[in-house]
């Protein structure tokens, strides 16, 4: 088991981050706030896919009272996501915002600043500081030559000064950059010199093909050693991808329950679509909550063999299908009845461990 570093934990509504408290997933509602409707429907869909808390944008006071409707309609810990006038911050805060996340740096003065600090204070809500690679302080881009490592952790412990000058330490932190490297590190200089819960992710990060995979080797090598509280993989398109993408990236390190598909690449010998069966397995063991790996291999010949780290499998062959149980073959079955008989199985497994 991964040893994760030991932060200062804070609650989001009723959402236990940081401490000893499991890693949470995160996503961002990417329609128009104003729009209730439809921005309730991500929620409902964000929340049935995995993810624990949502952020919505506030860019003006329509939206600010827009926030306030949704907030009554549903019971997911919102975040309000703040940049430039202080006042938004205040009035989402008032509109019942269980979270603030704000870029010190756009706020404005100090005192713009305390005064949302004061408003969550008073609301008992934590605040997100946002340090990001594309609006840090002019003064540190000079300082430090650009958007370095070393400049973001500046930027990150001059606001974190701030709020406990301001004895406030109910904040979360998150430092991004679009670049993998330069995130990684600035990630790692944080956790060393503060216990702030992290929130970790790599900003603007692309597509869901390459988005996925530059999330995966950024908030992955954090989370192997044991840096980050929350996550949030930012793709472009739908959000609910990014909560796919992120139990993968959990369930890969052990941070997580759920199953797990392992699929083999296929060769010449395979007699059945491996692509499309794994990913009916996948559909098909959606609702386990069990930790438990599934292997979806391409024949018979070398399958059991492949597929003998797995707690079951199935290897295809022609017009039909052999299950493995930890490695042991256990009986061919009918291509059609493959999926059906493989779900019985599991049943099975999961019955016996409890």
């Amino acid at each position: 088991m991964l040893q994760r570093k030991k932060t200062r934990s804070i609650t989001v509504r009723n959402i236990p981050v940081g401490g000893t408290a499991p890693i949470v997933i995160q996503s961002m509602s990417n329609v128009k706030t104003t729009d209730t409707e439809a921005v309730l429907a991500q929620i409902e869909a964000l929340t049935n896919a995995g993810c624990s808390i949502v952020r919505l944008a506030v860019p003006d006071d329509s939206a600010v009272e827009a926030f306030r409707n949704i907030r009554k309609q549903t019971e997911t810990p919102l975040v309000a996501d703040i940049h430039f006038d202080y006042r938004l911050a205040i009035g989402a805060i008032e509109a019942g915002a269980d979270k603030i996340r704000i870029n010190p740096g756009n706020i404005g003065s100090e005192d713009r600043v305390n005064a949302v600090i004061d408003a969550a204070r008073s609301a008992g809500i934590p605040i997100r500081i946002g340090v990001n690679s594309g609006s840090l302080e002019k003064q540190l881009l000079r300082k430090h030559g650009g958007p370095t490592p070393q400049a973001l952790l500046e930027s990150a412990l001059n606001y974190i000064s701030m709020f406990e000058k301001n004895n406030f330490t109910d904040v979360i932190v998150s430092i991004k950059a679009s670049n993998v490297p330069t995130t990684i590190e600035a990630c790692r200089l944080l956790a060393e010199y503060s216990d702030v819960p992290q929130h970790i992710g790599i900003t603007e990060s692309g597509t869901v093909r390459s988005g996925t995979i530059r999330s995966a080797v950024g908030i992955g090598t954090l989370l192997a050693e044991g840096i980050g509280d929350t996550l949030r993989v930012s793709l472009a398109g739908d959000p609910v991808n990014e909560i796919f993408v992120a139990k993968e990236i959990l369930k890969s390190l052990g941070l997580m329950n759920g199953p797990t598909v392992i699929a083999c690449p296929t060769c010449g010998r395979t007699e059945i679509n491996v692509a499309r069966l794994a990913a009916e397995v996948e559909e098909l063991v959606a609702d386990i909550s069990d930790r438990i790996i599934i292997a979806v291999m391409g024949c018979v010949v070398n399958g059991p063999g492949e597929a003998k780290e797995a707690d079951i499998g199935i290897a295809g062959g022609k017009h039909e299908g052999l299950i493995i149980v930890k490695g042991t073959p256990l009986r061919k079955v009918p291509e059609d009845r493959l999926l059906s008989e493989l779900r019985k199985e599991i049943d099975i497994l999961l019955a016996e461990r409890r």
